[in-house]
């Protein structure tokens, strides 16, 4: 059973009208410039295969209404209540669906809106820096998209997606993760100016150069509405202000000396890390361009270094998968999402992704931890209408 056939069946126990259509948005996973999205600045994630489904069915009345797979009860709300209902918040789960809605509207507020049954299922790991939250924000902004003829194209709509996590949900994050969803290309990288939205496929080449992206999902759940990302978004803020720029995108390598001089330790780590992170982006950009994916180890592996020594946002676990990855022959190995916990990512030979796998399970029980999820992910498509 595939996540359109777990929304379909689970639309059929939410109403006897029949679905309208099926639609389904991929997580994805960061190959390479975490944080630096909120800051203007460059990233370069990747759709991956597993997907978030939903199923729509169209009611009489002005009632959203929508059901999960990892929930148990539905949750429904009128549309003339939504604005009331979203600024009260407590929705959970709930918020993100209801929240692009709410957005849609806001977005389109002349669209001919109507009442709808939504039904979610998803094969996106939730917790684990794989954008579980896109992956539903990108199928329900294609489904209302198409539902209420709103007519938007798929930039408009990740802002959509990004709108609902920020205002509706909470949740400070960038753009990048509904972007990567919506616009995701099979075997390829999105990379994306945060600033400008600007965008261009970056070809990867993993299976012809016989490499895997293997991730270690820790299991260690993070939460983006968690003080711990919103204090280092305000650490860069902070350092913006201190050079009188717009965001951290306009500072390069080369102010870093004068930013020791003027910032405190911790606010000075937190700068470097955007800095370098940036740079990190536009060099890995490059070596693919110009080397193929073997080239770009050595700087996967500096951003993570980057990001539990200067950004501080690795876990334990997080730092034993990516240092025994590394000793089972990655070519490179970094954490990816928002940190906190989540997972990490490896680069590795195909042959040795068994071997990898084992010495990773191996570690994480000699260390007492929790068993990890282990798996590989492709590079995939974007948000589309599966039916």
């Amino acid at each position: 059973m595939t996540a359109v056939d777990d929304a379909r069946a689970l639309l059929a126990t939410l109403t006897d009208a029949p679905a309208v259509g099926v639609w389904s948005a991929p997580g994805r996973a960061n190959l390479i410039g975490e944080h630096t999205d909120y800051n203007e600045g460059f990233v370069l994630p990747f759709a991956i295969a597993q997907r978030t489904a939903a199923a729509v069915a169209l009611r009489d009345d002005d009632v959203i209404r929508v059901r999960s797979t990892f929930a148990d009860d539905a949750v429904e709300v009128s549309l003339a209540e939504l604005d009331a209902r979203i600024a009260a918040g407590g929705l959970d789960w709930a918020g993100y669906p209801l929240g692009v809605a709410w957005a849609l509207r806001a977005e389109v507020p002349d669209a001919a809106t109507r009442g709808v049954d939504i039904a979610l299922a998803s094969a996106v790991p939730v917790g684990a820096g794989l954008s579980s939250s896109a992956a539903i924000e990108g199928a329900v902004a294609s489904a209302l998209n198409d539902v209420w003829g709103t007519g938007l194209d798929k930039v408009a709509l990740a802002r959509v997606g990004r709108t609902a996590e920020n205002d509706a949900v909470g949740a400070p994050t960038g753009i990048m993760d509904q972007m990567a969803s919506m616009l995701g290309v099979a075997d390829a990288a999105t990379f994306l100016d945060c600033r400008t939205l600007q965008t261009r496929p970056v070809p990867l080449g993993f299976a012809e150069a016989g490499l895997e992206i293997l991730v270690v999902d820790t299991l260690v759940e993070h939460a983006h509405a968690s003080g711990g990302y919103r204090e280092r978004r305000a650490s860069c803020e902070k350092g913006a202000a201190a050079f009188d720029v717009r965001a951290l995108r306009d500072l390069t390598v080369d102010d870093l000396p004068r930013a020791r001089e003027i910032l405190d330790d911790v606010t000075f780590r937190r700068v470097r890390h955007i800095v370098t992170e940036n740079q990190r982006v536009l060099d890995t950009v490059a070596a693919l361009d110009l080397a193929g994916p073997s080239a770009i180890g050595d700087l996967l592996t500096a951003s993570h270094a980057s990001m539990r020594n200067d950004f501080e946002i690795s876990v334990p676990e997080l730092d034993l998968a990516v240092e025994t990855t590394l000793a089972a022959g990655a070519l490179g190995a970094r954490m990816t999402g928002g940190g906190f916990g989540g997972a990490a990512i490896a680069l590795i030979p195909a042959e040795l992704v068994p071997a990898a796998t084992d010495a990773v399970y191996a570690a994480f029980a000699a260390s007492g931890f929790r068993a990890p999820n282990v798996f590989t992910v492709t590079p995939s498509e974007g948000a589309r209408r599966d039916a």
